[in-house]
């Protein structure tokens, strides 16, 4: 099985590189591709460059070997939505590969705004990322798709191409890409948030000069 996780990685911190790792590990994946978006389309667009967002998460990631970043999105024009990248995933990797979308909760509970979530459930798997004891389901829709679709194995998952729901538990730590940028527009060190490498790249290229304000966390 192939894990997808998507996100402006702007920048990425350990409040994205653990629950990751705990997905990766837990559902026991291949490999797990983080996928930068170009043009979010829920979000305020990203302060970073698409190549300083790509160069932190290869930094960010390189000591792990199922981690990889997949630079699909940047190099497609428009809004980056979901289906599309799954539906060129999916035409890579043949119509049988089991592919693993990763979403937070708080994603999980808009899923039936998105564009196409039917289309996306058939084309892959949702994994829904929770902290232990956290009820992501408050939606009576959303309650009667997981009804449906609800998995509670790793091995329902790697049966199957896609269409099943997996709630999976893992550490949520409280960081954000905002609190960092702010820190950085403030002068001071967001060391202990971010890797290391990814603190030098930020010290050494100024990539965050004169940004950092932002609205949403990340």
């Amino acid at each position: 099985m192939i894990g997808i996780f998507g996100g402006t990685f702007d920048p990425v911190h350990f409040g994205h590189l653990r629950p990751a790792l705990e997905c990766l590990q837990g559902l026991d994946l291949e490999q797990l591709r983080f996928i930068p978006l170009k043009v979010p389309v829920h979000r305020p667009q990203p302060c970073a460059s698409p190549a300083a967002r790509l160069a932190m998460l290869e930094a960010a990631i390189a000591d792990e070997p199922r981690f990889m970043v997949d630079a699909r999105e940047l190099e497609r024009p428009g809004r980056s939505y979901s289906y599309d990248t799954l539906a060129s995933l999916r035409a890579e990797r043949g119509a049988q590969r089991p592919l693993c979308l990763l979403v937070g909760a708080d994603a999980f509970a808009a899923f039936l705004r998105w564009h196409r979530p039917q289309e996306i459930l058939e084309l892959a798997h949702l994994v829904v990322m929770r902290r232990p004891g956290h009820r992501a389901l408050v939606d009576p829709e959303l309650e009667a798709l997981y009804a449906r679709r609800g998995s509670d194995t790793r091995a329902e998952l790697a049966r199957a191409p896609g269409g099943r729901i997996l709630f999976q538990e893992v550490t949520q730590i409280d960081i954000s890409a905002t609190r960092i940028r702010r820190l950085l527009a403030t002068g001071q060190s967001p060391r202990y948030l971010l890797p290391e490498p990814v603190r030098a790249y930020i010290a050494r290229t100024g990539v965050y000069d004169g940004c950092g304000m932002g609205e949403l966390p990340a």
